[in-house]
């Protein structure tokens, strides 16, 4: 089975570890999809914390982007979704999708709105014998961190250039910590004439709505405030309702030089987290999935490269 525009895939967790079950079902859906995936992971579990989804969430995004590139598919959209089973999806989840994926055996998902319900459905085959094994060996980590586990207003900012798995990450993160309010600044046209490739680089007018959709995708009951990002400040240097600040280990310089505007003006400081795909979760992911990781180009010069590239 190939060559299906816009598909959609189900899964249930049973727990917040690895999904190394999941491999190939999303290898496969991933090669049968030439335009975008929503891969929808169900657990019960999903409101523990921030660092055990990171896990997830790295996991599922990596193998997916890895699929696509070995086939070539480096522009597949490629998006994941954490749901409890008790939210509703929004009416118009799944307008456009042309095909819905389950795992076999896995509960009925509540709540599906008409347009998933009235897809064609195909059922794909889990890893069982490493299901079999994660039951007995995962073991979630008790977060020990007295910090609150969500803030009302959260903040980060970056070029989200070809919007890719490491910025999915990113933004999702930013979007789980936050109970009201995300501010994401997106680096201004003028800040990147020295990009390399910048002639296949997308306007600030087209990262900006696809930053929003995703958002909006992945978490539709907060509100986002989507402003150009001019210095490296942004809202953080003068709003002194930002409580918390994601930052990658790329924009983790900046985050030293917010704290230390937001000391000058009188502001409260703010909570960082640092949100490091590579290696972050390593004590978490084993060899094979670090080398997996090591090897999927998250980036969005690689992007850039390949356009230009393949461009005919």
């Amino acid at each position: 089975m190939s060559g299906i525009k816009r598909t959609v895939l189900f899964a249930h967790l049973q727990d917040i570890g690895v999904p190394h079950h999941l491999g190939p079902a999303i290898a496969s859906v991933t090669a049968a999809t030439t335009e975008a995936l929503i891969i929808v992971l169900v657990s019960q579990l999903f409101h523990t914390g921030e660092s055990t989804s990171t896990t997830v969430l790295t996991y599922v995004y990596v193998k997916a982007t890895k699929a696509a590139q070995d086939l070539g598919k480096v522009l597949l959209d490629i998006s994941v979704v954490l749901k409890d089973p008790s939210e509703s999806f929004p009416s118009n989840f799944g307008n456009g999708m042309d095909m819905c994926f389950r795992i076999q055996d896995d509960p009925p998902v509540p709540h599906l709105p008409d347009s998933i319900k009235t897809l064609p459905q195909v059922f794909v085959v889990p890893d069982q014998t490493t299901e079999a094994h994660l039951q007995h060996s995962v073991c979630v980590p008790p977060n020990c961190d007295a910090s609150p586990s969500s803030y009302p207003v959260v903040a980060l900012g970056g070029t989200f250039d070809h919007l890719h798995a490491g910025h999915k990450i990113l933004l999702s993160m930013a979007a789980w910590i936050a109970s009201t309010k995300v501010i994401i600044g997106v680096t201004d046209d003028e800040l990147l004439r020295n990009k390399s490739n910048k002639n296949v680089l997308e306007s600030m007018a087209v990262r900006m709505e696809k930053t929003r959709s995703f958002l909006q995708l992945f978490r539709p009951d907060l509100e986002y405030e989507i402003v150009p990002l001019r210095d490296v400040y942004g809202p953080t240097g003068w709003d002194p309702n930002i409580q918390a600040l994601v930052v990658s280990m790329e924009t983790l310089p900046g985050a030293a030089s917010i704290d230390n505007k937001r000391s000058a003006e009188s502001l409260p400081p703010l909570r960082t987290f640092v949100i490091d795909v590579i290696s972050s979760e390593s004590e978490k992911l084993d060899h094979e999935d670090m080398e997996m990781l090591k090897q999927t180009k998250l980036s969005s010069t690689f992007i850039r490269e390949w356009i230009v590239k393949n461009a005919t």
